[in-house]
């Protein structure tokens, strides 16, 4: 098969290896589509992975092509979402239940092989089935749909919230795109990037603003005259957090779910917000899965499915599999403008839109 393989640092190859064997509990997926996270880009970059070499890419759906020993065969051929957190199950956390927090934990495109290849392994009880009305492009994009809906969940975010979101990346997009399908009273979206702003504009987000040429603590009132009941900060700007601290609404819930840019200090001004305001903050990471009441994925998949949520308009960029690399350097390089960047597999040409 061929794969993205990351050898080192900057150092991302196009290669032809293995197809894998599924182990016992495991089974083969053809991969069908893997979305580029923006985490990604470091990953390849400057971060680099857990262990060299490794396949890079954990956003992915494709169908169930061999399976391993003890798992049922009729498998074969089903479509599926795959969550790439793979839990140890002994430590406390999953003992607890919390697998999300697992301390031993694994993870396909990172600490073990992903999805940008043709074939990847993985365990069964980490799929997430996919009905044949949804795209194989919609179905990756369950992972990180499913992040920026685990972060809303964090904060009880209710209907007749109103909702900020600093930062209009993919994830933040996201976050807005459920604020507004699960009955918020109204969503600003803010990012200091005018092409953000606009893009969110043009997905109907018409409480749209440039902290950088605007007041985003007056912009965010000046609809919500309270405040914001939610605060999503997910651009991982340390002002972008201070804005969003100014923003929020007396008793206000804020959601950390962008990964840090740098350090994320705050002046005293904002830390005496905190207090006074009686703020809540919580930390989000990843997303749940599984035979759970808060299965997120079930949920995020059946919502695309049925038109509560639309994702399609966030992939801007489908390549085929020996693009990745390049496409991973426009992104580092902002070359182009880019929401979600995806590989499509059986995709001979980039193509944009």
């Amino acid at each position: 098969m061929n794969a993205c393989v990351l050898h080192a640092v900057g150092d991302l190859r196009f290669e032809e290896l293995p197809v894998p064997v599924p182990k016992p509990g495991f089974a083969l997926i053809r991969v069908a589509a893997c979305g580029v996270c923006g985490s990604d880009v470091p990953r390849v970059f400057s971060r680099g992975t857990y262990r060299f070499p490794t396949i890079i890419g954990h956003e992915f759906a494709g169908v169930v092509s061999e399976t391993g020993a003890g798992v049922e065969p009729s498998l074969k051929g089903c479509r599926a979402a795959v969550y790439p957190l793979l839990a140890c199950g002994t430590c406390t956390s999953c003992q607890s239940g919390d697998m999300i927090l697992c301390e031993r934990y694994d993870y396909l495109g990172s600490r073990s092989d992903g999805g940008f290849a043709e074939y990847v392994c993985a365990p069964v009880e980490n799929l997430t089935p996919v009905p044949e009305g949804l795209s194989f492009e919609e179905a990756a994009m369950t992972e990180p749909a499913a992040v920026s809906l685990h972060a809303l969940r964090r904060v009880n975010l209710r209907g007749g919230d109103h909702v900020a979101v600093f930062g209009a990346g993919p994830i933040g997009l996201l976050a807005a795109i459920w604020a507004r399908a699960l009955g918020a009273a109204s969503v600003t979206v803010c990012d200091v990037d005018p092409a953000k702003v606009e893009f969110a504009r043009a997905l109907g987000f018409d409480l749209a603003c440039n902290p950088a040429t605007q007041d985003a603590v007056e912009f965010v009132r000046a609809h919500a005259p309270r405040g914001a009941d939610v605060v999503v900060e997910a651009s991982g700007s340390a002002r972008a957090l201070q804005q969003g601290i100014g923003a929020a609404a007396k008793s206000g819930r804020v959601a950390l779910l962008g990964n840090a840019a740098g350090d994320m200090g705050i002046d005293a001004d904002t830390y005496g917000q905190i207090l006074r305001k009686q703020l809540s903050l919580s930390g989000s990471w990843n997303s749940e899965q599984g035979d759970t009441p808060r299965d997120e994925w079930r949920f995020t998949v059946e919502s695309m499915a049925c038109g509560r949520i639309d994702v399609k308009p966030l992939i801007t960029h489908r390549v085929g599999l020996g693009e990745v690399p390049g496409a991973i350097a426009m992104m580092r390089d902002r070359r182009e403008r880019f929401c979600k960047v995806m590989y499509v597999a059986g995709r001979k040409a980039a193509d944009v839109g």
